[in-house]
């Protein structure tokens, strides 16, 4: 059995467990949505929406691909084990059938989603919107253009890898693949650069600041700086990119870990957004006094606690 076949198999074997861990953080963002647009009345935050919209859709998308995935597995090693030639015939001949075109579409799709919004141009912009010195705009105007023309060549690849007789692995089926994912991933390298200097610039002028130095952790934490800049998206997207151009036969492992992570890094995103969130404003609105070993969340009444004695309070350990 081949490379690419071995890889095939394990791409499989990643995707399901890749899906498994998408899941549980699918879970734990739309508890945490859910819960806080039952708190939030009639107008709920705009943020809480779009994120149960495009969390919903990413799932879905990623559902398709790698469940295409899965069947064309199962066609190939199970159903037509007998094909003359062996598996690595029945590939060739198959490639381009119809399901796996649906699963190529998918996958597309969901890259322009990640680009724009989660993983890419709508975080960039974020992460500069407040530096005076620079506009934003200016910021994502190359990136801006990468993307739109990514709309374009993936269209394009689309059309190469679903004609009659294409195959992913040869021909311009490959070359637009190539040229595609050279581009969006080209994109990725750009943006995972401009969130990371922008998170390293505000952790060293926090630094500074010796009343803030506490802070700085905030911004160069591993975590922090992985998750804010969707690096295992980009460094899984160059990998797939180098092997594809080495025509090597890991190619499609390096594919499903690319397209499960343009999936599982949004989602990390918008979790530990909503957990940040949620964090600063229980901070702000409540404080906690330990009073025998139970915690007590009072209301902030402002000047209103200078009125108080200490006298009238039951006896305590005050901290």
């Amino acid at each position: 059995m081949s490379l690419f076949q071995h890889s095939y198999y394990i791409c499989v074997n990643f995707n399901a467990i890749l899906y498994g861990v998408e899941l549980v953080l699918y879970y734990l963002t739309m508890k945490r949505l859910l819960v806080r647009h039952g708190r939030t009345g009639p107008k709920p935050e705009r943020f809480p929406i779009f994120s149960k919209w495009y969390s919903t859709a990413s799932l879905l998308l990623i559902t398709i691909y790698m469940s295409t995935e899965a069947v064309f597995g199962e066609e190939m090693w199970i159903v037509n084990d007998l094909f003359p030639g062996g598996a690595d015939a029945w590939f060739n001949i198959n490639a381009a059938v119809w399901y796996q075109t649906m699963g190529t579409a998918a996958f597309v799709v969901l890259n322009f989603m990640t680009d724009a919004f989660m993983a890419s141009l709508w975080r960039c912009f974020e992460t500069w919107k407040n530096v005076e010195v620079i506009s934003p705009i200016a910021i994502i105007s190359i990136p801006t253009i990468l993307y739109t023309a990514t709309w374009g060549l993936g269209i394009f690849e689309l059309w190469a890898s679903g004609s009659p007789g294409a195959n992913i692995l040869e021909g311009k089926a490959r070359k637009a693949g190539l040229a595609y994912f050279s581009t969006t991933i080209c994109l990725n390298i750009i943006v995972t650069a401009l969130i990371c200097g922008r998170l390293l610039f505000n952790a060293k002028r926090t630094y500074q600041d010796s009343s803030m130095r506490g802070d700085a952790s905030k911004y160069t934490g591993a975590t922090h700086i992985i998750i804010e800049s969707a690096l295992p998206y980009t460094m899984a997207g160059i990998a797939y990119l180098v092997s594809t151009g080495l025509n090597s036969g890991i190619s499609i492992l390096m594919g499903a870990l690319y397209g499960m992570f343009a999936c599982i890094s949004p989602q990390l995103v918008i979790l530990r957004m909503r957990i940040r969130h949620e964090s600063h404003e229980s901070g702000r609105t409540t404080r906690s006094t330990p009073i025998a070993r139970s915690t007590i969340t009072l209301p902030d009444l402002g000047s209103f606690c200078e009125d108080i004695s200490l006298k009238e309070l039951p006896p305590a350990h005050i901290v």
